[in-house]
């Protein structure tokens, strides 16, 4: 096989799989902090219930994420060495960012909001969940910096063959950069609105005891995932004038385009410089998903009086819908990664020039293992997700108060 190939197909693998865990913690932990808020503020115990029933889901899915990150950073390092030497001195600044914002400041946070209830004061311990979530958002910015780039490459200049940064401003005012950081954030919205109300759905129908604070994360995320639907067809079809103008290529049609596939012929030689037709295909299949989604406004009338769950079908619409977005947001990944080929930086450094120098058995090898590891992942989340989603809001683990017998029974001034 061509190891070009089996590295653009390892490097989709790694990507789909752990940017599904990403929009899943970037809207969990947003709503986490509404959640956390609206406790300290109010006092009312189903809040504080609500956040530690999902701050455990979000929790798990935080962990397992960031191993698929570093399954993620591997395949980097082995299958695209000419990505690093070409570009890395500039690709490489948002991700080195990336790196101290996600892994030191975000998870030192996190840690300490775990392990900080009953420990810390109330005022405390949601700044720290805020300073978890702004971090995360962060995290996701600079991401989106060293992708845009990829998408269109500015502020720089070649220097012996190799790309050198020269205006970091030039990173941030992308135009592939600023809708297209919106319409990921508020997929994560919609992503982490869906699984809070289908959760609660699937709660609502079983009729649990727990039927009034599942009745107000039913709330809670139908009407995050509404609004969220509607900032994702804003910020998606946003994006196609900013991002057509600088890739001619990627929708096609346009005399831009066969100006440029001129000029790239005489400076790379012949080739399909046109993207694979999975990118319109994605594209296509995206967009009538978030159509299709836009029905949610529908639903919301149906929360005056509880209409919505004594008519109990719209639940099984929600619980149905779930996987709904997912499938968005890998169209969506798939459409913006595979619109710019044959490019790894559009009209800077091909795709063939960027992979390794590595044989196609061992390349296989490495994608046999790298699918594994992450499809394992992939499933223990979801395993450990459900199992606990299950069992409800009564006493979730997270947050639960030391009981007489543990060590930890010393008064702490958890609620001054």
């Amino acid at each position: 096989m061509d190891p070009l190939l089996l590295a653009r197909l390892q490097f989709a693998t790694t990507t789909s799989v752990h940017f599904l865990f990403v929009v899943v913690t970037l809207g969990l932990v947003t709503l986490l902090v509404g959640l956390q808020t609206a406790w300290v503020v109010t006092g009312n115990p189903a809040y504080e219930r609500l956040t530690r029933f999902w701050g455990q889901l979000y929790v798990i899915n935080y962990v397992l994420g960031i191993a698929t990150g570093l399954v993620m950073e591997f395949q980097f390092g082995l299958n695209w060495s000419g990505l690093s030497r070409y570009v890395g001195n500039v690709f490489g600044a948002p991700l080195a960012i990336e790196t101290l914002v996600a892994f030191f400041l975000e998870s030192t946070f996190l840690g300490m909001w775990i392990f900080g209830w009953h420990r810390l004061r109330r005022g405390v311990h949601l700044a720290l969940l805020w300073g978890v979530a702004l971090t995360a958002y962060a995290s996701a910015f600079w991401i989106m910096v060293a992708n845009s780039w990829l998408q269109n490459p500015v502020g720089y200049e070649l220097r012996d063959g190799v790309a050198h940064l020269t205006d970091f401003g030039a990173l941030l005012t992308n135009p592939t950069l600023g809708m297209a950081f919106g319409h990921v954030v508020s997929a994560a919205l919609l992503t982490g609105g869906m699984l809070m109300a289908a959760v609660s759905a699937y709660h609502l129908i079983r009729r649990t005891p727990d039927h009034a604070v599942f009745r107000t994360s039913l709330r809670i995320g139908l009407v995050t995932a509404t609004l969220a639907i509607t900032l994702v067809q804003g910020f998606g079809f946003a994006q196609f004038g900013p991002v057509g103008r600088v890739q001619p290529t990627k929708f096609g049609g346009s005399p831009e385009q066969e100006a440029l596939v001129a000029e790239w012929t005489a400076r790379f030689g012949p080739g399909d410089y046109t993207p694979p037709v999975l990118a319109n295909v994605g594209l296509g299949f995206m967009i009538l998903i978030g159509f299709a989604l836009g029905c949610l406004w529908l639903l919301l009338p149906l929360l005056w009086r509880d209409a919505i769950i004594r008519l109990r079908f719209p639940l099984w619409l929600l619980l149905l819908a779930l996987p709904l977005p997912f499938v968005a947001v890998l169209l969506g990944w798939i459409s913006r990664e595979v619109g710019r080929q044959p490019w790894v930086a559009y009209g800077l450094l091909p795709t063939g020039q960027a992979v390794s120098p590595v044989g196609a058995p061992v390349m296989f090898v490495s994608l046999i293992g790298f699918t594994a590891l992450l499809g394992t992942l992939a499933v223990a989340n979801w395993v450990l997700l459900a199992r606990h989603a299950a069992r409800g809001a009564a006493d979730p683990a997270l947050g639960r108060p030391p009981g007489p017998g543990t060590d930890d029974t010393r008064p702490v001034p958890v609620f001054s």
